[in-house]
């Protein structure tokens, strides 16, 4: 009897953030040979403390690779324009990741090389895995990746990226913007929803065990009249734009009875940190609270549990959407290109844009109205294509 191809579900959940860590489990959930299931990145981790995998470094699988034939399922993600020099730093620990970004700040040509290095891969589009890369590559297949920065990448990196998609079996984006990007270079792909909107459907139960014991159980029990879970980008921590956000925050708080929650979506480096949070915790003359759950079920649960959700990752967003809860998308710049604008338009163009720090009050305002029950509507039916297309996927 030939014994079934192992699969390699690869992916940035060797980092801890919260919608890669999910995308690992989603695919887990639904693949058929769950048995045959290898976590890989492009550095060994384990986040299984956090609710992750252990994730095995694809250097060292294919170091050790024998004559097993590999299927790869590419997990989600804005795999399509992140490079060895993000991939990196991102997968250090922080006073390392610190050190090289000092190293490197008047440095950039050298960067690249660094991460090449640092990780041991040949390739620069690090979440891209070659075939070549295996001794015996399978099928390989993309599921609901974003590159909405495609073009905005130099040449030598763009023109990976596209090698990486022209070989694949199959390929599937998570929004409008990369497909007509990948469409002006001669590449045809399906939509398909990011595949967090499935989170409330596979993982419900469980995150709501999590959210009634321990910090969030705490945390709800501690503002009876609910609260705003609120989550933002360091980048997003200088003086200005928090004095911004704790006048609007205030003002909504007032009018709501409602407390804050600021937390974390992803604790690697380039993600969010507890600092800027503290500073705008100190600002605010309504109740707050700096939550430390960095568990990804815990994480689910603070925002399923609130009465809105308000940050800048896109997969804050999505699990709000996936339980039904109000939510609003922070961007430093509207004029800018973002994930979360991407999304929404591609998925939710009902719902109001993505909203500057000059523009919270409104904006949030704006959320707060909406019908819990279309929103739970929109999720379920993300959630159904969501589904279709990840087992076709899993099923080559």
């Amino acid at each position: 009897m030939t014994r079934a191809a192992r699969t390699l579900v690869f992916g940035a959940f060797d980092r801890h953030n919260l919608g890669d860590m999910l995308f690992a489990h989603v695919v887990a959930a639904l693949a058929p040979r769950r048995e045959r299931l290898v976590f890989a990145g492009v550095a060994e981790c384990d986040l299984r403390r956090w609710g992750g995998h252990f994730v095995r470094a694809i250097a060292d699988i294919a170091a050790a690779d024998g004559d097993e034939l590999t299927d790869v399922i590419h997990a989600g993600g804005e795999l399509l324009t992140c490079d060895t020099w993000q991939a990196a730093v991102m997968t250090r620990a922080p006073e390392e990741a610190a050190h090289a970004i000092r190293r490197f700040e008047s440095r950039p040509a050298e960067r690249l090389g660094w991460g090449r290095q640092t990780l041991g891969i040949a390739h620069d589009i690090a979440y891209l895995l070659p075939r070549h890369a295996l001794r015996r590559p399978g099928r390989f297949v993309l599921n609901a990746v974003g590159g909405i920065a495609l073009d905005s990448l130099a040449q030598p990196l763009r023109d990976e990226a596209l090698a990486r998609l022209r070989e694949a079996d199959a390929v599937t984006v998570r929004d409008r913007l990369t497909q007509a990007t990948l469409a002006r270079h001669g590449i045809a792909v399906e939509l398909a929803p990011d595949c967090a909107v499935l989170v409330a459907e596979l993982f419900g139960a469980a995150i709501r065990a999590r959210g009634a014991q321990g910090e969030v159980a705490e945390i709800a029990a501690r503002f009876p009249r609910g609260y705003l879970a609120v989550q933002f980008a360091a980048e997003l921590g200088d003086d200005a734009t928090l004095a911004a956000l704790a006048t609007a925050l205030d003002d909504i708080a007032a009018e709501n009875g409602f407390g804050i929650v600021l937390f974390r979506a992803g604790a690697a480096p380039w993600h969010d940190d507890l600092e800027p949070y503290r500073r705008l915790a100190g600002r605010l003359r309504a109740p707050a609270v700096v939550a430390e759950a960095l568990h990804i079920f815990d994480i689910c649960a603070l925002i399923a549990r609130s009465r809105g959700f308000f940050g800048t990752s896109l997969h804050g967003r999505i699990v709000a959407l996936a339980f039904g809860v109000p939510r609003a998308s922070l961007v430093a710049d509207t004029a800018v290109l973002s994930k979360a604008g991407a999304f929404i338009a591609t998925w939710e163009p009902e719902a109001p844009p993505v909203i500057a720090p000059d523009a919270v009050a409104r904006g949030l305002r704006l959320a707060l109205a909406e019908d819990r029950a279309a929103a739970l509507g929109t999720s379920q039916a993300l959630a159904a294509r969501c589904r279709r297309g990840l087992e076709r996927l899993l099923a080559l």
